[in-house]
């Protein structure tokens, strides 16, 4: 099973630069003229949507920042070169790199996370698996 959210954005062009320039996303397919791509890095696929430019799933105003009270987990195999990339486009974290231990049951799995941002202010929470402890 998968999912896959599609993220309504409001600068297309930014958003595209952000999550494939900065963050090393690939562009599966894209449909520009609908400022829409689809987007992947390791096993996680997202879609950003430009609003106003096709159809819009708009529930609500749609102010910044987009996406509260959801944050998006996409493990990644290595934290650090995400770091080194977002440091050197001066984007600021939203919390910093943790060591983080969740219980599962009757054991505890393992996280090295950082939360940041992306330009429409979803939050995304980028995390390494440490493994599983007792």
């Amino acid at each position: 099973m998968s999912l896959t959210p599609e993220l309504s954005v409001r600068d297309f062009a930014v958003s595209l630069e952000f999550y494939t320039r900065v963050l090393g996303f690939t562009v599966r397919y894209e449909r520009p003229e609908e400022g829409f791509a689809f987007l992947e890095l390791g096993a996680a696929t997202l879609m950003i949507d430009r609003i106003g430019l096709s159809r819009d799933w708009q529930t609500a105003a749609l102010e910044y920042p987009l996406g509260r009270g959801i944050n998006f987990q996409i493990m990644v195999a290595q934290v650090d070169p995400l770091l080194e990339r977002l440091h050197r486009a001066g984007i600021t974290l939203f919390a910093g790199v943790e060591e983080k231990w969740y219980r599962k049951d009757q054991h505890h799995v393992g996280n090295r996370q950082f939360l940041v941002q992306d330009p429409d202010g979803y939050l995304l929470r980028f995390a390494q698996d440490l493994g599983e402890r007792s």
